[in-house]
């Protein structure tokens, strides 16, 4: 595997409270690993959720002695979500802190992702196909028949997630174990990418530049040029 991680604090944000980390090598049982993390609190509660989060799932992943790639990061998002959460308790400050989080890896064909928030995995080739689903009120409601993505509530209420890492003392991630073929590439992305470019716009940029590097500046330099409202988090990986 071959990655970048790129992260902007975009155009209206006085702080970065995204955190971005890719591993192309071993790391504990897993063969690679690829976070985002997309933080929200006070003014800087949720850059120290995401960066927190990170990594300690970094170390509970060096320290997991199971060898199936699901049950490694299942385990490792509940310790990670109660440290998280019992850190909010230390200071007034951090009150309310928490964290999306998007944890993937590779191994031999088959592509593992974890999922918790509004943060999301694509897989990139002649399509761009979105693997996760937003932890959030509008896409409940979508499901549920309850709302229409045309509702002007859809764009009123698109950042109130229902699920965040340190949240709560307990959360449910969602799990995903999907095909990875030669000529595919992952996207992982906050939401500062998806609310700014559209997935057409994403898939184009990541097929048209061949070194992974660039991709990621093209992204954020476009999110940037259609508002840069909110910090902007990109991994893209290829085989």
């Amino acid at each position: 595997m071959k990655s970048y991680a790129n992260t902007d604090i975009g155009v209206v944000r006085s702080i970065n409270q995204d955190f971005v980390y890719a591993c192309d090598e071993k790391i504990g049982n897993l063969n690679n690993l690829y976070i985002v993390a997309d933080g929200m609190g006070g003014h800087n509660a949720g850059d120290l959720a995401s960066r927190y989060a990170v990594e300690r799932t970094i170390e509970y992943i060096k320290e997991n002695t199971n060898k199936n790639p699901i049950a490694i990061m299942d385990e490792v998002i509940k310790k990670v979500n109660k440290d998280v959460y019992e850190k909010s308790m230390e200071d007034e400050s951090y009150s309310g802190m928490g964290t999306t989080m998007v944890i993937a890896t590779v191994l031999d064909n088959q592509l593992y992702v974890a999922n918790v928030g509004d943060s999301r995995l694509y897989i990139v080739n002649d399509k761009i196909t979105q693997i996760t689903r937003d932890h959030s009120w509008v896409e409940e409601m979508v499901s549920r028949g309850e709302l229409d993505r045309d509702d002007p509530k859809f764009l009123s209420k698109k950042n109130v997630i229902t699920r965040a890492i340190g949240g709560d003392d307990e959360v449910m991630a969602d799990f995903f174990e999907v095909a990875f073929n030669e000529n595919d590439k992952i996207l992982i992305c906050s939401d500062g990418l998806t609310n700014m470019v559209n997935d057409e716009q994403i898939r184009e940029i990541i097929e048209g530049e061949s070194v992974l590097e660039n991709a990621t500046f093209k992204l954020i330099e476009i999110a940037k040029e259609h508002g840069g409202k909110d910090n902007i988090a990109v991994v893209v990986a290829e085989r």
